[in-house]
């Protein structure tokens, strides 16, 4: 009987100090940085003594008095493995099975049966390097998200790309070929191109490109088609 008081009130111990440490850690962080944003979560980590203190998907560490704030990379030196990259991939994850796929520009090579989705801006020589790139990946299907994020005529480009009659051939003979899309003719709904864009805001896509696979993780920047063949050979191995 004793045995099982003295477990539960260990326990009950234990529950108290982990949220006293967590309460003491948004109150001094509030308090010393008045112009932080909203604290979205703080929680232990593998490391004793020390916490994680998440602000949307970035990623900081503290003390459990919130009097020491670092940012950083968490590596656990046994297994070798960045705790704070595997964090902050899981926190930017996007499903992919639920990507309006309808607004985007779609292409494929070969069967197909690789699908990756792409955020892109006409006016991005990033993208349009890496567009040249996936020609070379095969059994692949494309889906970009067109976002007009540059600047100048990014916007007037995207929204001629999307509304052309046959926007796929468009959109990979600007990005390939550096043939100028036809202007508009008449009115067209380009409505899928603010979608998009809320849609990258939502997950916190501020460049392009920016690569989703099929399970969810993502890589901000173009790659290499070698390096991206790695990519969806290791998520096919899994």
């Amino acid at each position: 009987m004793f045995k099982r008081l003295l477990t539960a009130t260990l326990i009950a111990l234990s529950f108290s100090a982990v949220h006293a440490d967590e309460a003491e850690i948004r109150k001094t962080l509030g308090e010393r940085f008045a112009s932080l944003p909203k604290i979205d979560e703080v929680r232990a980590t593998p490391m004793a003594g020390l916490w994680e203190v998440r602000i949307g998907t970035e990623v900081m560490y503290s003390d459990a008095k919130g009097n020491f704030l670092i940012q950083g990379a968490l590596i656990d030196t046994s297994s070798k493995r960045n705790l704070t990259e595997e964090r902050v991939e899981k926190l930017t994850a996007i499903d992919f099975a639920a990507l309006p796929l309808k607004d985007a520009v779609v292409w494929k090579t070969g069967t197909g049966k690789r699908r990756i989705a792409v955020f892109a801006d006409p006016n991005c020589g990033y993208c349009k390097k890496f567009e040249r790139d996936l020609q070379n990946v095969k059994d692949l299907t494309v889906y970009t998200f067109i976002i007009p994020i540059l600047g100048g005529d990014s916007k007037e480009k995207s929204e001629a790309i999307w509304c052309a009659k046959d926007n796929t051939t468009v959109w990979r003979d600007w990005m390939v070929k550096g043939s100028t899309p036809p202007r508009m003719m008449g009115k067209c709904d380009s409505t899928a191109i603010e979608r998009n864009t809320a849609l990258a805001q939502k997950h916190h896509i501020n460049g392009t490109p920016a690569i989703i696979f099929e399970d969810g993780s993502r890589s901000p920047g173009a790659m290499p088609a070698a390096e991206l063949e790695k990519r969806l050979a290791a998520l096919a191995g899994k």
